[in-house]
């Protein structure tokens, strides 16, 4: 299968730095595949998602988004760890204004709206404000209004790592629901290495200094997957020991 996202060479410093923060990092990621990425703090992961995402220019290079331009889409969006939602626009202004730039007509935009509403759970929610959401709810709606632009590649930098752990549980169920109903590629930046296991089809560890890709390992696990079995448990040790 021809990849999606092809990272080649990567490398990233901060200016006037003298070492980079990673070099030589390639990486290829499939159509609708589920790729975390983990790695101590200060390795890159975050930064990684930036240049893919076109927020950050790489230092040297490339990356290659094999996305099919198409109307009324954007080729990828990313979700951060807080919801980053505009406390003068509702649940659905929110999420509209991610759609204005999209040369959508009216009915189209209210009915993706709607659709995004309703697979992240929010139908109920479209007519509150930002201050009237709990945690949980303000990512969901980062999440919805993500989706509202139907990316081929969906990013996530550590998107549940603020929330109780109860929340982030359901969340974790409901992201993997959407996933599969969405076939988006997501590449998803965790510290946690549970999640990874839980989650991805793939877990890329990023280490050194500079960083590079030191485990590239497909999760072969069946889903969905219980976090309380010894293969689980082995599956998460065995990543740690790459660490």
């Amino acid at each position: 299968m021809a990849s999606l996202i092809d990272l080649s060479q990567l490398s990233w410093r901060f200016q006037n730095a003298g070492a980079a923060l990673f070099e030589d990092l390639s990486l290829s990621i499939a159509p609708g595949e589920f790729v975390a990425i983990v790695g101590g703090s200060g390795v890159g992961k975050s930064t990684l998602l930036r240049l893919v995402n076109g927020l950050l220019p790489a230092s040297s290079g490339q990356v290659r988004l094999n996305t099919r331009p198409a109307p009324g889409r954007r080729e990828q969006a990313i979700v951060f760890q807080d919801a980053r939602l505009m406390p003068w626009r509702s649940v659905r202004g929110n999420i509209r204004f991610a759609l204005h730039s999209l040369g959508l007509d009216k009915n189209e935009m209210e009915r993706r709206i709607d659709s995004v509403l309703n697979l992240t759970g929010l139908t109920e929610l479209g007519g509150r404000w930002p201050h009237q959401l709990s945690g949980g709810q303000a990512q969901r709606v980062g999440i919805a209004r993500a989706l509202a632009v139907e990316p081929a590649i969906l990013l996530m930098d550590e998107p549940f790592s603020a929330i109780d752990a109860l929340t982030r549980a359901s969340l974790q169920t409901e992201l993997l629901r959407i996933w599969q109903q969405t076939q988006a590629a997501v590449l998803f930046v965790t510290h946690d290495l549970d999640e990874a296991t839980l989650l991805a089809d793939r877990v890329v560890v990023l280490g050194g200094s500079p960083a590079r890709v030191v485990e590239d390992r497909v999760i072969q696990l069946p889903r969905p997957r219980n976090r309380q079995t010894p293969e689980f448990h082995c599956e998460v040790a065995s990543l740690a020991d790459c660490l």
